[in-house]
Parts: structure tokens; C-alpha cells; sequence
């Protein structure tokens, strides 16, 4: 057995694509924030398509993440996540499961 190869297949080293929707037609500035880009605005901005959908595809860890939308500086819950959580002093957050 190769030196390391022991470990070549545990789950929290697996890189998944995940694709984020979201629907807001109105806004000028969408980004995905979460606990996999450390809550970060400027890290994962999300492309506008022509029906007004916000669209991105992240290469996130596989395991539970907390996520917001941040529509025009404003966070925004998504309603196609596997469900929601507190955060502490940040009030609410989708809760995303990747496997």
C-alpha cells in the first residue's frame, strides 16, 4: 500500500460541486456567504442570468454548512435548502448538507 493512499477516500476530504439559486430580479449585487468562504461577501458573488435568477457553483467539503444569500447587502435565507439554523448574534441560516 502506497504511503497515505489509507486516506485517499475519507469523506471529509471530498470536494462536491454545488450549484446555488437565487431568485432575486431586482437586485444589483448577489453573493453566496457561508462557513465554507468564512462568511465572506467578496468570495463568492453569483452570476445574474436573463430570467433574473442568481446563479453559482461552489466546490464545497462534503459535511453540514451554514449559508446565506446576501441580496444588496442583505441577508436572505434560501428556500430550497435542507433546512435552517441559528446562528449566534447572525440570527437565521440555511443549513446545507453535502455528501
Amino acid at each position: 500500500m502506497r504511503e497515505g493512499s489509507g486516506n485517499r477516500y475519507l469523506a471529509r476530504k471530498a470536494l462536491v460541486p454545488v450549484n446555488f439559486m437565487c431568485e432575486a430580479p431586482d437586485a444589483a449585487e448577489v453573493s453566496v456567504i457561508g462557513d465554507f468562504n468564512e462568511w465572506n461577501p467578496e468570495a463568492d458573488r453569483m452570476w445574474r442570468h436573463h430570467d433574473g435568477c442568481w446563479k453559482s457553483s461552489l466546490m464545497v467539503h462534503t459535511g453540514h454548512h451554514r449559508y446565506q444569500f446576501l441580496v444588496d447587502g442583505e441577508p436572505r435565507l434560501d428556500p430550497r435548502a435542507n433546512g435552517v439554523v441559528r446562528l449566534e448574534g447572525k440570527g437565521r441560516a440555511s443549513l446545507l448538507m453535502v455528501s
